[in-house]
């Protein structure tokens, strides 16, 4: 590793740890040569995955693309930079790990619904109106209705039973 201030290569580690989420390794080093401090981050390189469009096009994938379009999605709602960063990170983990070197964009645009779903409807519905496509009103009342229908199931499914009363 070359010193940032007079690029020697002799240097020491003084500290390594891992990256919050565990994807990379932070080093402090400390050149021998002229004693500045300065940190590396070291991660595994994976090949880049590239994008099968809809229209049988490839693209390379584009995390930035991702994140643009999940934080358009989200604007003026009651969601972090944290919240949206992580669920970059979980989307892009997932499909690194799922494919190896191709995804097709369908696959991508409904892991998006999906996770956007659990975070944030208002947002899931404004990503999905742009995905799907959203011609008029009436598919939005639809896309509403069954969110509404998915509500009224999860909270039918965790209404606690009535106690039975003891026999005595």
């Amino acid at each position: 590793m070359r010193c940032p201030s007079c690029a020697a290569q002799d240097d020491k580690v003084i500290d390594s740890r891992e990256s919050r989420d565990a994807s990379s390794i932070r080093r402090r080093r400390e050149c021998l040569r002229c004693g500045v401090r300065f940190t590396t981050y070291e991660e595994v390189y994976r090949e880049p995955m590239r994008v099968k469009k809809r229209n049988g096009h490839y693209e390379d994938f584009d995390r930035h693309k991702l994140l643009m379009g999940i934080e358009k999605s989200c604007e003026k709602r009651p969601v972090t930079t944290h919240q949206i960063e992580a669920l970059v990170d979980r989307i892009t983990t997932e499909l690194q790990n799922e494919f190896v070197r191709e995804v097709p964009a369908v696959l991508i645009g409904e892991r998006v619904m999906k996770h956007l779903r659990e975070l944030d409807e208002v947002a899931y519905v404004r990503f999905a109106s742009v995905y799907r496509q959203f011609c008029d009103a009436d598919q939005f009342i639809q896309e509403i209705k069954q969110l509404s229908h998915r509500q009224l199931r999860r909270k039918l499914s965790r209404k606690p039973r009535p106690k039975r009363k003891k026999k005595r």
